[in-house]
């Protein structure tokens, strides 16, 4: 079984940035697709990022358009998450999951390997 282990979650102020990495433990992503998923406490977990297992294409949602940008280091065997120009209403708790297939994949049942989480705090 992969394990995904996250780091870079943190508090920051608002407008500010965080780089979020994921990497697989004793194992690697192979020919998967990857992506980023956030939930807070009490409410759904909502899909926010991911890339095909090349890294040539990603999609994103809405809300996190033009601010944050995915990528992957086939070579190194990592993904990161760069968020930039961060709101209040981001903050919660970001997994990292590989997908079932080559992907880009925007449905969490689709999944089948997820981190643990890292937490992301945005103060106002």
């Amino acid at each position: 079984q992969v394990q995904l282990v996250e780091s870079g979650g943190g508090l920051v102020q608002t407008g500010g940035s965080l780089r979020l990495s994921c990497a697989p433990s004793g194992s690697t992503f192979s020919t998967r697709g990857l992506g980023w998923f956030r939930q807070v406490r009490g409410k759904e977990r909502e899909f926010v990022a991911a890339i095909n297992w090349s890294g040539t294409f990603a999609i994103y949602a809405d809300a996190v358009k033009g601010r944050f940008t995915i990528s992957r280091d086939t070579a190194k065997n990592t993904m990161s998450l760069q968020m930039d120009s961060l709101k209040p209403e981001d903050t919660a708790a970001y997994y990292c999951a590989r997908a079932m297939n080559e992907g880009p994949v925007i449905a969490d049942r689709q999944y089948d390997a997820w981190g643990q989480g890292t937490q992301v705090t945005v103060s106002p």
